[in-house]
């Protein structure tokens, strides 16, 4: 495949990803995950195009504090945690900074699966092919953070599927997984959003809109059992 960066938006840069998943395409046992909440455009024409159902994965950055684009670990729903020990003992962080920013954070996450999983059933990946997709990767905390959590539903394959990432963050993360693609890896990566021409802020209402769309075109149930 010929790729160009940066990729226009999410949306181009989810179908480009979507050719190099083709051989999932109309799988039973196929689940796409979008992490909240940029990964959810890419994540939706991923699906649409493997024809496969779409749901979310809600994880959060921990930001340090101060520099809250900075992060120091990321943290999932059911407070499963990363840490990066070498950012935080570097800038001399205390454990009590961090506890403090991972508890804010969980009232973030709490209030989003709150009100994404509105008339959705709970996530379920037991025994699943989990594609786990996000807009790109930095320092590749919060997709650690959504591995982790997955692994604890009992899927059968973890699939990490993103457009672009830094080196490093791949590095760390093919270990994790069953399967790793990545579009595009930068020598020097510095930023997601530098690596596409339009790259707004992904809304509740945008998130919750792409689920709803994908439910209607993917008429079986995106996920039943519980988190």
């Amino acid at each position: 495949m010929k790729l160009s960066l940066p990729f226009e938006d999410r949306s181009q840069a989810g179908r480009l990803l979507a050719e190099e998943l083709d051989r999932y395409k109309s799988s039973d046992n196929v689940l796409v995950l979008g992490l909240a909440r940029g990964g959810l455009p890419v994540a939706f024409e991923v699906a649409k195009a493997l024809q496969a159902p779409l749901d979310v994965l809600v994880v959060r950055k921990l930001g340090v504090p101060g520099q809250p684009e900075l992060a120091m670990g990321a943290i999932a729903v059911d407070g499963t945690r990363v840490l990066d020990e070498d950012v935080i003992r570097c800038l001399g962080i205390s454990s009590e900074a961090v506890e403090a920013v991972a508890r804010r954070e969980q009232k973030e996450l709490e209030r989003r699966e709150e009100l994404y999983r509105v008339g959705r059933p709970p996530l379920n990946l037991h025994g699943r092919t989990a594609i786990l997709v996000d807009d790109g990767l930095a320092t590749g905390s919060t997709m650690l953070a959504a591995i982790r959590f997955s692994k604890q539903l009992s899927p059968q394959r973890i699939v990490l599927a993103v457009p672009v990432a830094s080196r490093t963050a791949l590095e760390k993360l093919r270990p994790e997984v069953d399967e790793c693609l990545c579009l595009a890896a930068p020598e020097f990566f510095y930023a997601v959003g530098l690596w596409y021409q339009d790259f707004p802020q992904t809304t509740d209402a945008v998130v919750m809109s792409l689920l709803e769309e994908s439910l209607r075109q993917h008429v079986p149930a995106a996920s039943t059992g519980s988190d």
